[in-house]
């Protein structure tokens, strides 16, 4: 079953007139490092974009200080060092206690003692969770860890790092991402020239999206949908189908006009002509 515009209609309800700030979620961004500083400022700011009311990005203190640059409308956390450990756990918790969802991973790097970080923080927090880029790294031997209010986004190297399998054709990667969704619990997508999602009971298949998004910066969008469909109560396949086909079907709008020359601040910006 493919996924359609009228996913995307059932995970954004009529909001009440007499809304306030915050009924619509708060998204915690946990990433960045001394290399990577740009990517969580990207899923920030799509998170935002996808109608989050409030979008705090934790990153090491250069990080921070570049994606505050971005836009006055995000906040940013800065933490001390340039790669996140678990000496920033406390602060990091302190941060989620307000969140109503987490994306972690864009930017984040692989660095033993930041993976070390990922799986305690993880375990500490019952946060519905995108898991996304460089943070999958940490779930290599620990398959088991994973929860059912997961979301992860690996593309194919990614997901056969961590489960193995022959995923060569459209059929192969929907029987394995059925059958491991399954078994360990999450929902998965995988994403490529057709995404596959599934959590093992449910799968569908999303065909939005062109090839000019292979590049840098598009996943942290896709992430960012995850995290503010997750952060006003979705469930985790609800919110992954729809952001498969919001980020694709976004990206198919900014190629009309950018072409070979997408960047991922395009995808963004063409984020509401999808949603509204």
């Amino acid at each position: 079953m493919k996924v359609t515009k009228t996913d995307v209609r059932k995970v954004y309800p009529k909001r009440d007139p007499w809304s306030h700030k915050g009924d619509f979620g708060k998204v915690l961004v946990i990433g960045g490092s001394k290399k990577y500083t740009g990517a969580p400022g990207l899923a920030a700011l799509t998170a935002l974009k996808a109608g989050a009311d409030l979008v705090t990005v934790a990153a090491p203190q250069r990080a921070a200080g570049i994606i505050a640059t971005f836009s006055p409308d995000l906040i940013t956390y800065p933490l001390s060092g340039s790669y996140i450990t678990k000496i920033h756990l406390k602060e990091i918790l302190g941060l989620a206690d307000d969140a109503d969802s987490i994306v972690i991973g864009s930017g984040i790097g692989r660095n033993k003692q930041t993976l070390d970080l990922i799986l305690q923080l993880l375990d500490d927090t019952d946060l519905p969770c995108v898991i996304d880029a460089d943070a999958l790294h940490a779930f290599t031997k620990n398959l088991e860890l994973f929860k059912e209010n997961y979301i992860l986004t690996p593309h194919s190297r990614e997901f056969q790092n961590l489960f193995g399998g022959k995923i060569d054709s459209v059929e192969e990667r929907i029987k394995f991402v059925k059958y491991v969704a399954n078994k360990y619990k999450p929902t998965i997508i995988l994403k490529g020239h057709v995404d596959v999602i599934s959590n093992g009971a449910s799968t569908k298949i999303n065909e939005t999206g062109n090839p000019h998004m292979t590049v840098g910066g598009t996943g942290d969008v896709l992430a960012g949908i995850c995290g503010a469909l997750l952060s006003t109560g979705n469930d985790a396949f609800s919110a992954a189908c729809a952001a498969a086909y919001i980020s694709g079907a976004a990206g198919d709008k900014a190629d009309k006009t950018f072409g070979i020359s997408l960047t991922a601040l395009d995808v963004i910006n063409n984020i509401y002509k999808v949603i509204g």
